[in-house]
């Protein structure tokens, strides 16, 4: 017999026996309604997760990860607000029951046999996974991504005290709130975990209001690895900055006045804490799994007679709210409802097609207050010196700068964060002066953690800011990857867009940087972020160039609620020259605030109908120095800015290209894995198409930098090689 009919068949048997588990008598605010309607969540949560069950068998349901063993943390519900933002560990079914019940209108039973199912009637995530989450309870869905949520809640958390200066139009929450976000007590020990905590901690040490409830539910074991006994408490009590609380998640009555104490602290102090609930896992972890190839008999066993059900029930008779007869009537009561209502359920429609599939990949566009941009009185006073010098040609670091700043002169809303980005000004001097200009609560200076900076940004754009982080290299991106790929570019496709986190993620990166920093500070691949669906990866080859892309790209995330990456190169960010020491030719004025470059626009560059190079970033420099050996064989050229990767612009590509006898795709990044493989699959039985890329590398510090990479004279020697096919 299966674990969880064996839980259901001991749960009749003891309460029609009264034969209920020992513990402490019912005490603390806890109400009657509130302890019914807590229990009720809890029969619900327990009748779904042995549906799930029965409808997988019948091959009609397609997600068993239960939360039989964790119903305490309807308590928790019951504790909170509606509108304090809950991000929910994937076993907290009764929460989001419990939550849902509070509200009219709200039906979770069948949203979530909806989703057991994959119909495209799931509200949330429309089929797509099984994932809790609801737009009117405030619960934005998770994937089972370990702890990739716990830098977000900070994110969201942060984001609550800026509100109090200024609410972003498309804000979400109320100053007020608190945000929760619950875990495993194996998650605890993913270093992104450790990371959010540490980030909590070292903001709240700080002073900085951050008003979040971390819950910790230990069930002792994380899939068949079991916690070290004491370790999950002595981890969480020794965080600094952060409070912690106990409470016993099979007693609803200690959970919820413990969880509504530490609440009211958080709202009243706006100082973050950590709640170690108590549970227990029922059923093992999922459909498939036997606790007892890992756990002796007697320790599940041991589990199955703590069944919080049965302590609930005990209670709620012990203070007079329900009989056991009475409890065993709503527990019944609840299971024929779910067993009844999964018939209709699995009937319903399921996505089919790849197009249904991707349909929430890119959010709908939002509304936006129409902008008139800052006067020319707001530019003087916040430029000062700066506006004369507009007037000369600068290197694309400048502006970069002066862009960036009026962004967040025209965009209130706009927060940047980052190392170093405030003080310092930024490695390569590209954030100077905005500290000076906006103010620490708008230019951060954040702890060294990638996941950390990410999750910040990521929480604010979820409450209506429009963020712009920065990594400080490339290769530290790899550090925090999965806070794009598993936490930002998912949010929308699970939720069918009606939950966002857009941002501008500013990169220094890729390669050229002479004699400095080897692979750590010239990475030169971007494979990570073209693989993500949905995230725009965008690369500026000149300085006005920047400017006008990086107005694109705030619009973007702004307004069409996009992820966009944009890559700067480092090596052009000081860039002078073009040909020869002192011609001042890679250098530009900066453009009018309201002109930008739209998305997808490719950039063209002569009208030669011999050979086209398609490039981007150093390769468009590196393609005009190449230009002088070209025309001395006669050879008529046009340079093609890509400038936008992800998503290639296939159609500006192929418009640009007409008429051009000879394409060379010149690819900075590696030859595996980039875009010229996508370019020469677009452009493949094309004749007189070659490419040249980067080797298969890491780059090198020292003399041999430029080693593997392309080179002017390398272009050159393609270009004549590819045109004398």
């Amino acid at each position: 017999m299966d674990r969880a009919d064996l839980v259901h068949d001991s749960f009749l048997r003891r309460v029609a026996a009264g034969d209920l588990p020992a513990g402490a008598a019912p005490s603390g605010p806890l109400s009657p309604d509130q302890a019914r309607l807590a229990f009720r969540a809890g029969c619900l949560s327990r009748a779904l997760d042995r549906q799930a069950r029965v409808m997988q068998r019948a091959g009609q349901g397609f997600y068993t990860i239960g939360s039989s063993g964790h119903e305490g943390m309807a308590a928790v519900a019951l504790a909170l607000r509606v509108g304090d933002m809950a991000l929910l560990h994937y076993r907290d079914a009764a929460f989001q029951i419990a939550r849902a019940l509070t509200l009219p209108g709200q039906d979770p039973v069948r949203d979530m046999l909806l989703s057991f199912a994959a119909s495209s009637e799931d509200p949330i995530s429309g089929g797509r996974h099984k994932v809790l989450g609801s737009r009117a309870l405030m619960i934005p869905p998770q994937t089972s991504t370990i702890a990739s949520h716990l830098p977000k809640a900070v994110g969201v958390a942060y984001s609550l005290g800026l509100m109090r200066k200024h609410r972003p139009e498309h804000a979400i929450m109320d100053p007020d709130s608190v945000v929760m976000c619950s875990f495993g007590d194996a998650s605890l020990n993913h270093s992104t975990a450790q990371g959010a905590l540490n980030a909590a901690g070292w903001a709240a040490w700080q002073g900085a209001p951050l008003p979040v409830l971390f819950v910790c539910e230990d069930n002792g074991i994380g899939i068949s690895t079991k916690s070290p006994p004491g370790w999950v408490q002595a981890v969480l009590r020794a965080r600094p900055g952060l409070a912690y609380h106990a409470a016993d998640g099979l007693d609803l009555y200690d959970t919820y006045a413990t969880a509504r104490a530490v609440a009211d602290d958080i709202r009243r102090t706006r100082r973050p804490a950590i709640l170690h609930l108590r549970t227990v896992r029922l059923y093992g972890h999922a459909g498939a799994d036997v606790p007892t190839t890992y756990l002796s008999r007697a320790e599940v066993e041991a589990d199955e007679a703590d069944d919080p059900l049965l302590h609930a029930v005990r209670l709620l008779d012990q203070a007079g709210v329900m009989t056991p007869a009475q409890a065993l009537a709503m527990y019944s009561a609840a299971a024929d409802e779910v067993a009844a209502r999964a018939a209709e359920a699995v009937t319903r429609p399921r996505l089919h097609t790849a197009a249904e599939v991707m349909a929430s990949i890119v959010p709908p566009p939002r509304p936006a207050s129409l902008r008139n941009g800052p006067s020319p009185e707001a530019r003087a006073e916040i430029f000062g010196a700066d506006m004369k010098a507009m007037d000369d040609p600068q290197p694309m670091s400048r502006l970069i700068n002066w862009a960036l700043t009026d962004l967040m002169l025209d965009r209130p809303e706009t927060v940047l964060m980052g190392e170093d980005v405030g003080r310092k000004g930024g490695v390569y001097g590209v954030t100077q002066k905005l500290l000076a200009r906006f103010g620490s609560t708008r230019v951060i200076d954040t702890l060294l953690d990638e996941q950390s900076i990410l999750g910040l940004a990521i929480g604010m754009a979820q409450n209506g800011f429009l963020p712009i982080p920065e990594i400080q290299f490339l290769a530290y991106l790899h550090n925090a990857e999965d806070q794009i790929r598993g936490e930002a570019a998912t949010l929308p496709f699970f939720s069918q867009g009606q939950f966002s986190n857009p941002m501008l993620l500013r990169i220094a990166g890729l390669g050229y940087q002479k004699g400095f920093g080897g692979h750590f500070h010239n990475d030169n691949s971007l494979a990570v972020l073209r693989d993500i669906p949905g995230v725009i990866v965008a690369v500026p080859s000149r300085g006005d160039e920047a400017a006008l892309m990086l107005r694109e790209c705030a619009r973007l995330a702004a307004e069409d609620q996009r992820v966009v990456v944009f890559v700067e190169p480092i090596a052009l960010y000081p860039a002078r020259d073009l040909h020869t020491p002192g011609d001042g030719l890679w250098m530009q004025r900066y453009p009018a605030p309201d002109q930008r470059i739209g998305f997808g626009q490719v950039g063209v560059a002569g009208d030669g109908t011999d050979l086209a190079i398609v490039t981007y970033g150093n390769g468009v420099m590196l393609a005009h120095q190449a230009l002088p050996v070209l025309q001395d064989a006669g050879i008529k050229t046009r340079i093609i800015d890509l400038r936008w990767l992800a998503p290639v612009p296939e159609a500006s590509l192929l418009a640009a290209l007409q008429g051009v006898g000879h394409v060379l795709i010149v690819d900075e990044c590696r030859r595996s894995g980039n875009v010229s493989e996508a370019l020469m699959t677009l452009l493949c039985g094309r004749p007189g198409l070659a490419r040249i890329t980067a080797d298969d590398s890491f780059i090198a510090t020292g003399p041999a930098y430029a080693a593997t990479l392309p080179s002017a004279s390398s272009i050159a020697a393609a270009a004549l090689a590819v045109c004398a096919v």
